[in-house]
C-alpha cells in the first residue's frame, strides 16, 4: 500500500513540507522576524522590469502567446487587489549579478521572473509566488537563468541563513551545467579578486560565505537525500520526468529553511501524462479558468498551432529571447528549412523549438479554446426534451450521465458524475475533483462500487423535470445497468426509448461533434468536469477497410488511469440519439411513478 505522502502531488508535497516541525516553530519565527526586519519597506506597484516586459507583449512589440498574456493580466490583478511588497533593494542587487556571467545581462523575461519569483512577498513576508513553472524553447537561456537565480539565493543579498539550492535533473549533465556556469564565473580572472570574498567553491558545489547556502547539482540517485535542507529546489528539464518519485523526495526536504521556493524549468517533451502535463494543466487552469494560483506562477511559452510555425514572427512566442539572439534566429531558420524537407527526421524542431507536442495536437478532440468556449450559461430547461447518455465503464471507478438538449444548432448539456471512494486510480487524478464535489457536479460514493441504483435515481429525478426522449449507453456495459434502468422504464427491448451504442455509432456522430465545437454550438455552463474530460480524450482513426482509410474516428483516453473521459463519453452517447429531439420548447410532463428499489 502506498503511503499518504506518495499520493500527494508535487504542489501538495511542497505545501506539506513547508509546515513547521515540532520544536522548530519558535526558532524559525525568530529567524523570520530578523529577515523581515532586514528588508526595507517595499512598494505595491509593479516593478519596472515587470511592467516593461508586460507592456512589450501587450502592445504587440513582441509577439506572445495567450498564456503569457493571461499571466500579465493575472499578475496585474494580484498587485491591484493584494497587499504585496517588492524588495526593490534586493531586486536591484540580484539583477546586477548577471554581470559576472558571459552574457553580462538578463533578457527582459528573465528580469520579470527574478522580480516576481525571488523578490515579491505577501503581507506575511513570504514569497508571493513560491513555485515557478518556466517552459521556454531550446536556446532561450534556461540554464543561465537557473545559474543566476541560484547564485542570488546564496549571495550576501539573501538574508535567509543556510539557504541551500539543489538543482535536480534526470541526468548528470542537466543537473551540473548551471553549477558549472557559476564555477566558471567565479574562476574568471576578472572576478576572482572580488568574488572570493563572498563565495567558496569546488568543481561540484558553490557556497555563499555569509549565509552559508550551498548550490549543488543532483541527479535521480536517491542516495544521500535524507537530511537535505533545501531552501530552493530547481527541477531542470521536467519533460523527462515520467512520474513524481524524485520530485517528492526533493520537495519534502523543504520546510527546514525559511522562504522555500521551487523552480520547474523545461522545454516541451514527448512524455504524455507525466508531471509536465500536470503542471501545464494546472498553470492553464490558473491562467484561463480562474483557479486560485496558491503561489504557482506559470510562465508558458509556446506556439498554439502548427500553422503558426510558418511565420517566423511567431517563433518568439516559444522563445522570448530570440529578438536579442540573431545567431539563434538564424539557427532556428535553418532547422525550419530542414524540418520542411524532412519532417520525419527533424521531429524535435516542433517540440523543442516551437513548444508544440505534435503527437498530442494530432489526437486531441478539439482545440482547448473551443473547449473553453462551452462555458456559456445554460438556462432553465424545465419541461424541455432531452436525451440521456450514460458512461459506466467500471463499478469501482467513475460513472457519468449527461442530459443533452437541442435548440436549433445550439446544444445544451447538463452533466453529473459519480466517483468511487475506493477507486485504485483516484490518487493518480491531479484534477481538483474534491472541489467539483463541493460544486455539486460530482457525487463522492463511499464503498467499493458505484451502484447502478444511484444512476437510476438521478435519471428518474431528471425525468420529473425534463422530457427524457431516449437513453443511450455502451452496448458492452448495459448488463451492469439493465435491472436498474428497467425499473425506471428503460427496457433494452424498447428500441424507441433505449439505444445500445457501438463503435460505428460513435464514428457517425463524430463529424457532428466536431461541427459543434468548430461553430461554438455547445453550452455546458460552468462545468469544469465536462471540459476536463473532453480535454482528456483523443480521436483515434478507425481501422482500414480493405486497405482503404475510412476517415472515421472513435474516441479513447489519452492516458489510461489519471485522465478520466467518462463525462465526455456520456455526452457522445447522448448525441448518438439526438435525432429524436424534435421539440424546441417545454412540454407538459406526465407524473413519474415512484419506483421501489
Amino acid at each position: 500500500m502506498r503511503s499518504d505522502a506518495a499520493e500527494l502531488t508535487a504542489a501538495q508535497q511542497t505545501e506539506r513540507a513547508a509546515k513547521p516541525e515540532p520544536g522548530r516553530t519558535a526558532q524559525r519565527t525568530e529567524a523570520a522576524q530578523k529577515i523581515e526586519a532586514a528588508r526595507p519597506a517595499g512598494r505595491t506597484e509593479l516593478p519596472e522590469v515587470v511592467r516593461a516586459y508586460f507592456e512589450r507583449i501587450e502592445s504587440g512589440a513582441q509577439r506572445a502567446g495567450k498564456d503569457q498574456l493571461a499571466l500579465a493580466a493575472m499578475v496585474r490583478r494580484c498587485f491591484e487587489t493584494e497587499d504585496l511588497r517588492v524588495d526593490e533593494k534586493q531586486l536591484a542587487a540580484y539583477l546586477k549579478q548577471a554581470k559576472y556571467f558571459p552574457y553580462k545581462d538578463l533578457f527582459p523575461w528573465q528580469k520579470m521572473l527574478i522580480a516576481l519569483w525571488l523578490c515579491t512577498y505577501d503581507e506575511n513576508g513570504l514569497p508571493r509566488w513560491k513555485t515557478l513553472l518556466c517552459m521556454v524553447s531550446r536556446g532561450a537561456g534556461k540554464d543561465g537563468f537557473i545559474a543566476v537565480s541560484a547564485w542570488c539565493e546564496v549571495s550576501p543579498y539573501n538574508p535567509v541563513p543556510r539557504y541551500n539550492v539543489d538543482i535536480c535533473a534526470m541526468n548528470e549533465e542537466q543537473a551540473i551545467t548551471p553549477v558549472q556556469d557559476i564555477v566558471d564565473a567565479l574562476e574568471n580572472p576578472k572576478n576572482v579578486g572580488k568574488l572570493s570574498k563572498h563565495f567558496y567553491h569546488t568543481k561540484e558545489l558553490v557556497q555563499g560565505r555569509r549565509n552559508k547556502g550551498i548550490i549543488k547539482g543532483r541527479t535521480n540517485n536517491p542516495k544521500g537525500r535524507d537530511g537535505m535542507r533545501s531552501g530552493m529546489v530547481v527541477f531542470n528539464e521536467v519533460h523527462a520526468y515520467e512520474n513524481y518519485n524524485n520530485i517528492k523526495v526533493f520537495v519534502t526536504g523543504q520546510g527546514k529553511t525559511a522562504q522555500p521556493r521551487v523552480g520547474i524549468f523545461t522545454s516541451n517533451g514527448e512524455i504524455n501524462d507525466g508531471p509536465l502535463d500536470d503542471y501545464l494543466a494546472r498553470g492553464r487552469r490558473i491562467l484561463h479558468e480562474g483557479e486560485p494560483d496558491n503561489g504557482f506562477l506559470p510562465f508558458i511559452c509556446c506556439l498554439e498551432s502548427e500553422k503558426q510555425v510558418h511565420d517566423p514572427e511567431n517563433w518568439v512566442m516559444a522563445n522570448p529571447s530570440l529578438p536579442f539572439l540573431p545567431h539563434l534566429m538564424q539557427e532556428t531558420a535553418d532547422e525550419y528549412r530542414d524540418w520542411l524537407e524532412h519532417p520525419e527526421q527533424n521531429g524535435d524542431f516542433l517540440t523543442k523549438r516551437m513548444g508544440i507536442r505534435k503527437t498530442f495536437q494530432e489526437i486531441a478532440v478539439t482545440d482547448y479554446d473551443k473547449i473553453k468556449a462551452t462555458n456559456r450559461p445554460v438556462p432553465d430547461l424545465s419541461g424541455w426534451s432531452c436525451t440521456v447518455g450514460i458512461d459506466y465503464a467500471m463499478l469501482s471507478d467513475w460513472a457519468s450521465v449527461v442530459l443533452h438538449f437541442r435548440r436549433g444548432n445550439d446544444r445544451l448539456d447538463i452533466q453529473h458524475s459519480w466517483i468511487c471512494a475506493e477507486s485504485k486510480t483516484l490518487p493518480l487524478v491531479k484534477a481538483p475533483w474534491q472541489h467539483w464535489v463541493d460544486m455539486g457536479l460530482c457525487t463522492y460514493v463511499q464503498g467499493p462500487q458505484i451502484g447502478p441504483k444511484l444512476i437510476a435515481e438521478y435519471i428518474e429525478e431528471a425525468a420529473s423535470r425534463y422530457h427524457v426522449v431516449k437513453l443511450a449507453a455502451d452496448y458492452y456495459r448495459w448488463p451492469l445497468l439493465a435491472e436498474a434502468m428497467g425499473k425506471i422504464g428503460f427496457d433494452v427491448r424498447d428500441k424507441v426509448r433505449v439505444k445500445l451504442v457501438r463503435p460505428p455509432d460513435i464514428m457517425m456522430v463524430d463529424p457532428l461533434i466536431q461541427q459543434c465545437f468548430d461553430n461554438c454550438w455547445f453550452s455546458w455552463g460552468n462545468d469544469p468536469v465536462l471540459r476536463w474530460a473532453t480535454n482528456n480524450t483523443k480521436r483515434v482513426r478507425s481501422s482500414k477497410s480493405k486497405g482503404v482509410d475510412t476517415g472515421n474516428f472513435i474516441y479513447a483516453k489519452i492516458e489510461a488511469k489519471s485522465r478520466k473521459t467518462d463525462p465526455f463519453m456520456a455526452l457522445v452517447a447522448a448525441m448518438t440519439v439526438e435525432e429524436t429531439l424534435t421539440m424546441s420548447g417545454p412540454v407538459e410532463l406526465p407524473p413519474v411513478a415512484a419506483v421501489a428499489f
